[in-house]
């Protein structure tokens, strides 16, 4: 089989496999639909329950869209990441967004106390830590592009974004440390990540903003290929380099940013899935490797979120954790079954 022909195959069952799991992950919970049921009510027919068409279109669905959303937007972000500043540990969060936004948040749950009534109980809310979330993603972005417009070194941004990363880890610490334990437990279960509370309004939101960022990645795909290469070899192609790495730049803020506001920092995807993308594709190109970390992304994250609900019991786990212990050991595994296969 040419690599054509394995390549649409791979597509094909991946499609389906999104497809399947995107079913079985609406029907699992503690109160079990069948699959059948499931079906049913998602193309407009009336399930058997009642109750279970209700647990289906304001549960369910939103968090099933959620996963699918989240994977595909940070996979495609940690792509984009990696292939720009050429390192295989970049990840959507390596410019300090989730940091920003974590501090956003932090000032929020934690100094509550300090704030007018009033202005308290509408930024504890749901919308509100959303609101603070992308304020703080949006101000180490402006940061982030102000310095990158001034810098001609990629690997010098990379190292900017850590460093604001490291000092709004800090002021987050500062606050930890003088904030009472329920102040800490609520911020604590933010960071843990959270697919089950969005509403439908917030995932209309979610998606406008994770497809403007696709669309803005589709449009890099021939500079990323060029990148590849390196930055001097971009630039004899004909490439602007720096209206390119502007682009790449504001497409992962606007991916990372947005997930982390409605569903927290969510850890490994971004990072793993561009890799097990690349390792079962056995290819470079942007072209492939764009539609098959898409796809590979929301599978991952519909499995991870399937394993969260424990299903049959009222406990779901934090979907953070789920996806290191799911996700690291594939990585591994990938990593050193391509190294057998090369010796």
């Amino acid at each position: 089989m040419n690599n054509s022909n394995r390549n649409s195959l791979l597509f094909v069952l991946l499609t389906f496999g999104v497809i399947l799991l995107f079913l079985i992950n609406i029907s699992l919970g503690s109160v079990s639909i069948p699959l059948k049921e499931v079906f049913n009510s998602l193309i407009g027919g009336t399930p058997t329950k009642e109750t279970w068409h209700y647990i289906i279109v304001n549960y369910r669905l939103p968090k099933a869209l959620a996963a699918i959303l989240v994977g595909m937007g940070l996979s495609i972000s940690g792509l984009l990441m990696q292939t720009l500043f050429r390192n295989p540990l970049a990840g959507p969060y390596v410019l300090g967004l989730s940091s920003g936004a974590s501090l956003g948040v932090a000032i929020v749950i934690l100094g509550a106390a300090l704030m007018p009534s009033f202005l308290a109980t509408f930024l504890l809310s749901s919308y509100g830590i959303v609101l603070a979330s992308s304020l703080g993603s949006f101000a180490v972005l402006l940061a982030v592009l102000t310095v990158s417009h001034r810098l001609r070194d990629t690997m010098a941004i990379l190292i900017v974004g850590l460093m604001f990363g490291s000092l709004t880890s800090a002021i987050v610490g500062t606050l930890t440390y003088f904030s009472t334990a329920e102040q800490l437990q609520k911020f604590t279960f933010w960071s843990l990540g959270n697919l089950g509370n969005l509403s439908w309004t917030a995932i209309v939101i979610l998606t406008c903003c994770v497809v403007s960022g696709l669309l803005l990645s589709i449009l890099s795909i021939k500079p990323l290929n060029a990148l590849l290469l390196g930055e001097n070899y971009a630039k004899s192609l004909g490439l602007n380099y720096k209206k390119s790495r502007m682009i790449i730049i504001f497409a992962t803020s606007i991916l990372a940013g947005s997930i982390t506001a409605f569903a927290g920092p969510i850890a490994f995807v971004g990072l793993a899935v561009p890799h097990i993308a690349k390792l079962v594709f056995q290819t470079s190109n942007h072209t492939i490797l764009f539609w098959s970390t898409i796809l590979f992304g929301a599978l991952i994250m519909l499995i991870c979120d399937s394993i969260s609900q424990l299903p049959g019991s009222d406990i779901t786990l934090p979907i953070n954790a789920v996806t290191s212990i799911f996700g690291a050991p594939i990585v591994i595994w990938l990593l050193i079954r391509k190294q057998k296969m090369i010796n």
